[in-house]
């Protein structure tokens, strides 16, 4: 999944005749008879879609059809790399000279392009302490720093670029750099990554919905979240094997309102919409009902809920479920619980599907139409 992310959509083709074009021009110095190669960076390869042989000026241009979402790129030559982000019709300007490109190079136009470029130096310069350590330190001193430093690139790119502004293109850009061939951002491994990667896709639900981006984002995170080797974001300590069943699912165990122990993968077999929900919300009644219709139409051929309420006030809480035909259960954790954590839940209320054999299979922002959903997984 992430090898095919790195490289981020399908190839675009250079059309002259279209009328939304943008266009990537400037120079390159001390380039005098090298190949630019201008390549679109696609979800499976990346694609020639032009080039030219520099002269002693070193000055190119190239253009192309501006599609409706962004679409990544990038210029050059031997190994040399400039990358560029490009989401509107803008004409984007870069300087740069061949031996030193790919650190010291000017562009200007686009601030994606220019936060790229920040990223990317950031990025060289975690490569080039890693191996400094490794020439330094013993294994395992070594290993231990180079993990510390990862850690701290991490929360700076987090904090800095991705949380601030999670729909630009840089963003994306982020979540797919390396440190030599290893992912530095792999929700496979950190529970705190699937958080990144969710709070991009879910900016990119609202900007950009029918995008294979966005989809992207949305499976790998899933993927993050079905993983056995989950680290905790909180105390960055492995989850208990038995919260995590092999199928995929994240297993937990909590009362419901009537006192008994209810645990989620007990309901495997059927197809279960796990809910997360706050009876003192005000528009809780609407919502109820809505689910209420749901589980009046399905649950005669195996549909089922399962309700985690994050209240604090227990009674409260057993008199709004008194009358619920479905699984009841409260977090006595609230709002401040793990099992949000654990399923990457930044507001309330979301809810996932989970299939027959108890995977997940799609949570609340992936979803148009619940009732199609529903219907497949029957």
């Amino acid at each position: 999944m992430l090898k095919t992310a790195i490289v981020i959509l399908t190839a675009m083709t250079v059309a002259s005749c279209s009328q939304k074009k943008f266009h990537i021009e400037g120079a390159i110095s001390e380039a005098q008879d090298s190949v630019l190669y201008f390549e679109n960076i696609g979800i499976e390869n990346v694609t020639v879609l032009d080039s030219v042989k520099l002269t002693a000026d070193g000055t190119f241009s190239f253009s192309g059809e501006a599609g409706e979402t962004p679409e990544f790129y990038r210029l050059r030559i031997s190994d040399q790399i400039i990358n560029i982000a490009i989401d509107s019709t803008e004409t984007v300007t870069v300087k740069a000279s061949y031996p030193t490109m790919i650190t010291q190079y000017e562009v200007s136009g686009s601030v994606n392009c220019q936060k790229i470029k920040e990223l990317a130096l950031k990025q060289i310069d975690l490569q080039q302490r890693s191996i400094n350590v490794q020439r330094s330190m013993a294994l395992n001193a070594a290993t231990d720093s180079i993990n510390n430093m990862v850690q701290a690139y991490k929360e700076d790119v987090c904090n800095n670029y991705i949380y601030k502004e999670p729909n630009a293109s840089y963003s994306y850009f982020a979540l797919f750099q390396t440190l030599g061939n290893i992912f530095i951002f792999n929700p496979q491994m950190d529970l705190g990554d699937v958080k990144a990667f969710n709070a991009v896709a879910t900016s990119w639900d609202i900007n950009y919905p029918d995008a294979m981006r966005t989809k992207n984002l949305h499976n790998i995170a899933i993927n993050g979240m079905k993983t056995k080797r989950i680290v905790e974001y909180n105390n960055q300590q492995v989850v208990d094997a038995s919260k995590v069943e092999t199928a995929g699912l994240i297993d937990f165990e909590l009362t419901d309102n009537k006192g008994q122990a209810r645990r989620l993968s007990s309901l495997k077999g059927k197809v279960v919409l796990l809910d997360f929900h706050v009876f003192g919300m005000d528009d809780s009644p609407k919502r109820i009902l809505a689910l209420r219709e749901l589980y009046n139409k399905f649950s005669a051929q195996g549909f089922e809920i399962y309700q985690v309420a994050l209240d604090s006030d227990e009674h409260f809480w057993k008199q709004q479920t008194a009358a619920l035909p479905w699984v009841s259960v409260r977090d006595p954790q609230g709002i401040s619980s793990q099992r949000l954590v654990y399923y990457n839940v930044q507001a309330v209320p979301d809810f996932f599907l989970i299939d027959r054999n108890n995977n997940i299979v799609k949570r609340q922002a992936q979803i148009g139409d619940i009732e199609e959903e529903i219907k497949k997984l029957l």
